[in-house]
């Protein structure tokens, strides 16, 4: 895996490089996000890690940008664990966040994370199919198609809606959702379910597919297409 971290930290690049290594993980380096963007741009990673506090543009400003041109997995490292920086990060189409200071395993864990969901078929999902009215997805190729046209998601977006997908009409509650698609222990945070389901629908418009249902958490109704 190649990852690039975009941080202006010239001390913190050389030592994560060398613990992502231990997890054959190859971990470069951008210190403003001009040369992060150039990098990005010059070659294919895997995935992005993004400092808040940058120069030129900060790390919101920075995902925005990045969101133009690519759905590459982005984590965002948020000062003192601020709850509105995860919000902000989320609604630009970050993937997931991390408070600093913190652990590098757990970095490396999050990282290994998304990669995994973006690159695995969920197994409770074995037709590679999903095809409904004005909506098809496309669970081998991760493509979604609105009304014939294709709809860039971010890996996150692509895997809540293959889970509701999985079974129209069931309801998942919020919790049940955001542990589907974290994949390992970590803290609930249910706003981030609702950050990524109005996003989802942003895009999905004019479908109008995903239902709340209140105190109870989100379905998809939708009727069956064509075969899959």
């Amino acid at each position: 895996m190649r990852i690039l971290l975009i941080d202006d930290d010239e001390h913190l690049g050389a030592p994560l490089a060398s613990y992502f290594a231990r997890f054959d993980c190859v971990l470069d380096s951008a210190t403003s996000p001009s040369e992060g963007l150039a990098k990005l741009r010059a070659a294919n990673y895997d995935a992005a890690i993004l400092d808040v506090m940058l120069p030129e543009m900060d790390g919101f400003a920075l995902c925005r940008e990045i969101r133009k041109e690519s759905d590459i997995p982005i984590v965002m490292l948020t000062a003192r664990g601020d709850v509105m920086d995860r919000v902000v990060g989320l609604e630009l189409g970050a993937d997931d966040y991390l408070p600093k200071p913190f652990e590098p395993r757990e970095l490396v864990a999050r990282v290994q994370t998304i990669l995994r969901r973006q690159r695995t078929v969920p197994a409770a999902v074995p037709v590679q199919r999903r095809v409904f009215e004005g909506l098809s997805i496309d669970l081998d190729k991760r493509e979604v198609l609105r009304q014939g046209e294709r709809v860039d998601l971010t890996s996150t977006e692509f895997e809540l809606l293959a889970l509701l997908a999985d079974q129209p009409g069931k309801v998942w509650s919020r919790d049940d959702i955001l542990n589907r698609l974290r994949g390992h222990e970590a803290e609930l945070y249910t706003r981030a379910v609702d950050i990524v389901v109005s996003r989802l629908r942003k895009k999905l418009e004019p479908l109008d597919c995903i239902k709340t249902l209140r105190n109870a958490g989100y379905t998809l109704a939708v009727g069956r297409g064509g075969p899959a």
